[in-house]
């Protein structure tokens, strides 16, 4: 009898831990993920805007078409004047005085001497008055033209040579290349080939 009751203990006590285990709940394991939101830097470039003020180039003889004007005599004094052309598309500029070159008919260069006018010394005054003032800046296009004025005395003395020149070279300054002119009739500035001239105009 005491083994039956014993029997039955255990049964019931093996019934008690199988049902306990059963309705048991597991622990739960919680992970908590922590998102950082990534932030975003946006560079927004500012446009800059840069001017760039530059100057026409210096004008070239070899862009210009040359006439020469022949002038008149007065007391031994030749005055005479050119016109250049710019026959070239684009803008130049140019300010001062012309730079000559005289040559003969077999092309040799032919002995001158220039003198700025106006000038603290100046010898002569321009028929044209634009001729008489200071230099200006200008700046010529495709079909534009710009003027000089030039004086020389044809009288011989002190028994020297007078220069025969055919060709008359201009330059807008030195280095530059040149316009070459036909006089209607040869240049020939005595005094060692002292030539007056004026500015561009």
């Amino acid at each position: 009898m005491r083994r039956g009751l014993i029997s039955v203990a255990i049964f019931v006590a093996f019934v008690a831990i199988y049902t306990i285990s059963r309705h048991a709940t597991s622990p739960t394991t919680t992970t908590t993920t922590l998102q950082v939101a990534a932030s975003t830097t946006t560079t927004v470039a500012t446009p800059t805007t840069t001017s760039t003020v530059s100057s026409a180039a210096l004008c070239q003889g070899s862009d210009f078409s040359g006439v020469y004007n022949e002038g008149q005599g007065a007391g031994g004094t030749v005055y005479a004047s050119v016109t250049l052309t710019k026959a070239t598309p684009g803008t130049c500029s140019v300010q001062g005085w012309p730079v000559l070159t005289l040559q003969d008919k077999t092309g040799a260069i032919l002995p001158i001497a220039l003198s700025d006018t106006p000038s603290s010394n100046s010898a002569v005054q321009f028929p044209t008055t634009k001729a008489n003032h200071r230099p200006t800046l200008l700046a010529l296009q495709q079909g534009s033209a710009t003027n000089f004025s030039l004086a020389y005395s044809d009288v011989p003395t002190n028994n020297t040579v007078c220069d025969n020149a055919l060709t008359v070279n201009v330059q807008f300054s030195k280095g530059g290349s040149a316009a070459p002119l036909t006089p209607p009739s040869p240049v020939q500035p005595c005094d060692n080939g002292k030539v007056w001239i004026s500015p561009f105009y």
